[in-house]
């Protein structure tokens, strides 16, 4: 019962990492029908700016990380992505190609492409004992702050203003447009949202690894895409249960194959994602409407 709590903790702890970066990557797909392959150096950003902290006011570093990631993809919305909007899929495609690596050359020519450590306060590492079980502290603080976020996503989108013209957007842009919508500053929001949920993953997936380098963001972001599309990358619900799911999947499979092939769960796992794609293409929630509410689709 003990490793089997552990191993739920865990599952949860790597699947809240997921769940935001997937839902950063279906906010702005659903806003702009935009697959962001620049998504992950939002998360090398968060990292970097928490290296220059150095560790001294580590809360203070977490927002500065947060802040810098959200900044930092409200920049690149109007420099990189608002020039092309409106233009063919493929187009867009490339444009987050180029960015990415832009950033990632940037980083590496600026900071070098060795990792650098990122100080932590001590209690970072330390666990609890609840009834007997051994928990680290890390990850129920991870699991808290997901959920918390994701919450907060939730009240944003269906309960302010801002969250209803969104949607709008999301629904049919030139509308929106024509009733008033500010639709250029509501997908500035939008992607300064995504970038917030990629700043609180990274802080979150960087105090587990403890250093950063400049292409830090691209195995995660990776996973991200994959969870998206599991779920429906057009359904924040779905991004959410994907990344869950994603992450139960990873650490079972830790946990049940056997030594010798342990080395290769990453690949059972995708085995298993595309099994479940074979049998429904569209993700677990991808028949939904865009931007349905996080409860109900």
């Amino acid at each position: 019962m003990t490793a089997f709590v552990q191993d739920v903790v865990n599952a949860l702890s790597l699947g809240s990492v997921y769940a935001l970066v997937a839902l950063g990557i279906s906010l702005q797909f659903g806003i702009m029908k935009l697959i962001n392959f620049a998504h992950g150096e939002l998360i090398m950003i968060a990292g970097y700016t928490l290296v220059a902290f150095g560790g001294h006011v580590w809360l203070l570093a977490v927002f500065a990380a947060v802040a810098a990631a959200g900044v930092a993809a409200v920049v690149m919305e109007r420099v990189a992505f608002r020039p092309v909007r409106g233009s063919d899929p493929s187009t867009m495609l490339v444009t987050s190609f180029a960015v990415s690596v832009l950033l990632q050359s940037l980083a590496i020519f600026a900071l070098g492409a060795q990792s650098r450590p990122i100080v932590w306060p001590g209690f970072v590492g330390d666990s609890l004992h609840v009834f007997g079980i051994q928990l680290q502290l890390l990850d129920l603080i991870g699991i808290a702050v997901a959920a918390l976020a994701l919450a907060a996503v939730s009240l944003f989108l269906f309960r302010t203003s801002a969250g209803v013209q969104m949607r709008a957007v999301a629904e049919d842009f030139g509308m929106a447009r024509h009733v008033g919508v500010r639709a250029n500053r509501t997908v500035a929001t939008a992607f300064g949202l995504s970038g917030v949920l990629a700043g609180l993953a990274g802080a979150i997936y960087l105090a587990q690894t403890a250093s950063v380098n400049p292409t830090v963001g691209l195995q995660i972001v990776v996973v991200g895409f994959v969870a998206s599309v599991l779920g429906g990358i057009s359904s924040l619900r779905g991004a959410v249960v994907g990344g869950l799911l994603l992450g139960a999947l990873t650490v079972a499979l830790q946990v049940v194959l056997p030594e010798s092939v342990r080395g290769a769960r990453d690949a059972f796992v995708l085995l298993i994602v595309l099994g479940v794609l074979v049998l429904r293409p569209q993700g677990l929630f991808g028949d939904r409407a865009v931007f349905g509410p996080l409860g109900r689709s």
